[in-house]
């Protein structure tokens, strides 16, 4: 198994060139489709193409989700969830115990919000390598980096899952959707009680918290262990109020930050009790709560910034990706080749089979688009016209397209370079393990498409 994971990491390492890259070649790949399979010329699919890179609703959606992962980030670089992550290590006494609470909470939290359990997981696997380091305990270092990045297997199933939000923002099904004669068919919007709160999802996720950490916990049983040598890298900077002068002294003003912070926790709470259903979640909800939440944990409006400079670096890949992937899709949809697609997806599925080829065609996609937005901009729009062409329930099409974005996260490096950057390790020393529970997974949601 070792063995096999190894190639396949070293395949990747030499034939995957970087997440934009890849979307330059798709982009080109459609021109040349759109080209050979419809009746549009270069001139139009040039407008196209530019009028989609621009899309002011789409956008949107892009700076929806890069506040969402900054957010998290910044959250993550708080002395409250700093103060957490010393409290697990404590207990974290053995290979095997070690391996199995990095991973339970790294699901946990990343059910929470992915841009945070991206980083909490991070930080939790370096921690615990440090405090194994201090105590002399015995540990095998990658297991533990894997453990602290299979959060992103559970992550779009979660409060901040891509697909789910935004289909709970009204008309936002109807906007995705060029053939204008289903509009009568799709609903204006689904909540979360369709998707991520569905029985269908709360039985997975409940299954992967439990078996996960402990597959991590058996194999950090057999697995080989060795005494390793880490020091302290994350280190809280410090400000000292001569660093500003007059009015600028407010950005160290503790009191005045929190102030802030929990007006805005009040606001998103008073709009949640307002309420009549779930739909109240979406990206601009989300974002609201992490953005208080932030700001009252740092306290200091200096310190917020700071660690706002810090996630930004890891948003770079959906500022300058995203535009390049509604390019595609507006390609895809002016020129016909949706609904070709689509077509092909209804003479080749039924109610049963759909599903599946939803979620496994997401695991491909996932590996050339590593971005759950990035791919529901580009995928959503035809699973939403085939699945109501076939006449499954859309929300069932879309977890089955959620499960299989996640399911690749796991042999797709792009979203665990923040966790290799803190933990210093590399990619393929994390893959095989990653890879291991990439199929415990991939069992999980395949017989949650076929039996719920």
């Amino acid at each position: 198994m070792l063995k096999l994971t190894n190639s396949i990491g070293l395949i990747f390492r030499r034939f995957l060139p970087s997440p934009f890259s890849i979307a330059i070649i798709l982009t080109f790949s459609t021109f040349i489709l759109a080209l050979l399979f419809t009746e549009s010329s270069l001139n139009t699919i040039l407008k196209d193409w530019e009028k989609g890179l621009w899309n002011p609703k789409l956008m949107t959606f892009t700076t929806q989700m890069i506040l969402m992962l900054v957010l998290g980030y910044v959250l993550g670089l708080t002395n409250f969830v700093n103060q957490i992550i010393s409290k697990i290590t404590k207990y974290c006494s053995s290979n095997s115990r070690s391996a199995a609470l990095v991973s339970f909470f790294s699901i946990f939290v990343s059910l929470i919000n992915w841009g945070l359990g991206l980083i909490f997981g991070a930080i939790l696997a370096r921690k615990v390598a440090e405090h194994a380091s201090e105590k002399q305990i015995k540990i095998n270092y990658p297991l533990i980096g894997a453990a602290g990045y299979s959060g992103l297997m559970v992550w779009h199933g979660g409060l901040s899952g891509s697909a789910p939000l935004k289909i709970a923002e009204q008309n936002h099904l109807s906007d995705i959707i060029y053939d204008k004669t289903l509009i009568s068919e799709i609903p204006k919007n689904l909540d979360l009680s369709y998707t991520i709160f569905s029985p269908m999802n709360i039985i997975v996720c409940s299954i992967l918290i439990i078996l996960i950490p402990g597959v991590f916990y058996l194999v950090g049983k057999k697995i080989k262990t060795k005494e390793i040598n880490l020091t302290a890298k994350i280190k809280k900077k410090k400000f000292r109020s001569k660093m500003l002068v007059g009015a600028e002294k407010i950005d160290l003003n503790k009191s005045f930050g929190q102030f802030i912070g929990l007006f805005i926790i009040v606001i998103a709470i008073n709009k949640g009790i307002r309420a009549n259903s779930l739909s109240f979640i979406d990206p601009n909800f989300i974002n609201l709560t992490l953005f208080g939440l932030a700001l009252l944990l740092h306290g200091k409006i200096i310190s917020f910034l700071e660690a706002v400079k810090e996630g930004i670096k890891n948003a770079a890949g959906i500022l300058i990706q995203f535009p390049l992937y509604f390019g595609i899709m507006a390609v895809l949809a002016s020129s016909g080749l949706i609904e070709m697609v689509s077509d092909l997806f209804v003479q080749i599925s039924n109610e049963k089979t759909f599903p599946i080829y939803t979620m496994l065609s997401a695991g491909i996609v996932n590996i050339f688009v590593p971005s759950g937005g990035g791919q529901w901009a580009i995928q959503g729009p035809m699973i939403i016209q085939a699945s109501t062409e076939i006449g499954i329930p859309i929300q069932k099409s879309i977890m089955a397209l959620v499960y299989g974005d996640q399911l690749t996260n796991m042999m797709q490096p792009f979203w665990a370079l923040p966790l290799l950057y803190i933990t210093e390790l590399k990619a393929q020393d994390i893959l095989p393990y990653t890879l291991l529970i990439m199929l415990i997974g991939f069992f999980i949601f395949l017989m949650s498409l076929i039996l719920i």
